[in-house]
């Protein structure tokens, strides 16, 4: 797309590109979220893994809770996460879905990916200090890892959704109590590239930083700038024949530093769903834990 520039001043063409740059990018936002399932009541499984039994009984038990307190509980699931991480993925349908009353922010997602073998526990505002990470965590290493480990699926959900029901409402210490008696298995291993990342990152940052101290600290001065330590020459500064030696050290800054896997914007819309339920106006920030089996 090219912006016209006959009759406008160069203020006018930037402002106009901004305008068209705006445009774009809230279409894709939005073609982005028109890729959300639609809340079509407090059991949305799009990948057809809870039988029939299981989603009416989970959806009566979760109707009922609700009622008597108002926090709101929602389990989803799809097929595929199609490349993107749950973390982002869970935040953005829960904001979109709206669960929880609006200024409680008491809602909870359950999410399930299957064919991503993922799945989190998306804790609203108002809950977090609650239904604690720790409490998300436990219930998906105790409840819900070996059920679909050994392919019971509604087992493991509907044990999830008895354990956040159970905390909610005030009874955390058999949750607690039980991920004593089994400990979680150390958690998840590190993948071996990002351990030779790391490893190969340190060794440079460390190494780059030796070089740059440890020669003129204890190495044999030559001339000026020059350095002999461990058999090797270092010269810093600049040589006679213009050559710019290794004069100290600098880091190479990441172009895109670190982030965290939550997403903490995600993206909202007016209360969805079909079936005469929708989320109450909630929100969340973040909370809660993920995982894999």
């Amino acid at each position: 797309m090219t912006i016209p520039s006959i009759g406008l001043s160069k203020r006018d063409r930037l402002a106009s590109a901004v305008l068209i740059a705006a445009v774009v990018l809230f279409s894709c936002v939005m073609a982005h979220a028109a890729d959300l399932p639609a809340l079509t009541g407090r059991v949305v499984d799009n990948a057809g893994i809870i039988d029939a039994a299981t989603k009416a009984a989970l959806t009566r038990k979760l109707a009922d809770f609700e009622t008597k307190g108002s926090d709101q509980i929602v389990v989803a699931t799809i097929p595929s996460l199609d490349g993107e991480e749950i973390e982002p993925y869970a935040n953005r349908l829960f904001r979109f879905w709206k669960l929880g009353q609006a200024g409680e922010n008491n809602g909870v997602l359950l999410l399930v990916a299957p064919n991503d073998r993922k799945m989190r526990i998306e804790v609203g505002y108002g809950l977090e200090g609650t239904l604690t990470d720790l409490h998300t965590k436990l219930i998906i290493e105790n409840d819900m890892v070996p059920a679909f480990r050994a392919g019971d699926f509604s087992g493991g959900i509907s044990k999830a959704v008895d354990d956040m029901v159970m905390v909610l409402e005030g009874n955390p210490e058999e949750l607690e109590a039980r991920g004593k008696r089994n400990p979680a298995d150390g958690g998840t291993p590190i993948d071996p590239i990002v351990a030779v990342f790391l490893i190969l990152w340190a060794t440079m940052f460390f190494g780059g930083l030796a070089m740059a101290f440890l020669p003129p600290m204890f190495g044999t001065k030559l001339s000026p700038g020059v350095y002999r330590w461990l058999g090797m020459t270092f010269r810093y500064g600049r040589g006679p024949s213009g050559y710019s030696g290794s004069s100290g050290w600098t880091t190479g800054s990441s172009s895109g530093g670190w982030s965290s896997g939550s997403s903490g914007g995600g993206w909202s819309s007016g209360s969805s769903g079909g079936g005469g339920f929708s989320g109450g106006g909630g929100s969340s920030g973040g909370g809660g834990s993920s995982g894999s089996w």
